[in-house]
């Protein structure tokens, strides 16, 4: 219905804000990441999506396409509505996302408000076929063709049981050339995480 608005940036609250286009203010729900961008009196264009449920009408704002396509594929998951979609996003970028489902990477959600291991293993198990490999390498990802995510995910998996955070993980294994062996990949994920 909307497929964008534009306007000047009227307040900001801790999980919305209104935009005035043309006169008319829109409240739009956002993530934390979005709003973090947003400043009142500035000027800003929002990619929206129009959401009708049984008990309410809402309109959601996002600072790009891609973080709106996730958020439509979030909660085209069983049981994921538009608050744990966006308390998804407002922890993860849509690259993570895209990162922890190719990589089986349950980990990445811990932080999320609202959902468990369950959810979480839920989320990665419907979003497999609508996520690709090409949208985590948008964020800066080095990711080979013809590496073995077999490598990456056991390594994910390894960095995650040593105390590592998910997300983390997963942005530097996936930023990490192809090696040979799950041994390798973690002593240079290790390395490459002792210079952040």
């Amino acid at each position: 219905m909307y497929a964008h608005i534009k306007g000047i940036i009227d307040s900001v609250t801790l999980d919305r804000a209104v935009i005035e286009a043309n006169g008319v203010g829109y409240e739009l729900f956002c993530s934390s990441l979005t709003l973090r961008e947003l400043l009142p009196g500035r000027q800003a264009k929002l990619y929206s999506h129009f959401h009708v449920a049984q008990d309410a009408v809402a309109l959601y704002g996002f600072r790009s396409e891609e973080e709106r396509a996730m958020f439509r594929k979030l909660i085209g998951v069983s049981r994921i509505g538009p608050k744990v979609a966006l308390n998804v996003l407002s922890v993860l970028t849509p690259e993570d996302v895209s990162l922890a489902v190719i990589t089986d990477n349950a980990a990445a959600f811990d932080r999320v408000q609202g959902m468990g291991r369950k959810t979480a293993a839920r989320v990665i198990l419907e979003l497999k076929e609508k996520v690709e490999a090409a949208e985590m390498v948008g964020a800066g990802g080095k990711k080979d063709e013809g590496s073995s995510s077999a490598i990456r995910t056991e390594a994910i998996a390894a960095l995650v049981s040593l105390g590592y955070d998910g997300a983390l993980a997963g942005r530097v294994v996936a930023d990490l050339p192809e090696k040979d062996s799950v041994e390798d990949m973690i002593k240079a994920a290790l390395r490459e995480i002792s210079k952040r």
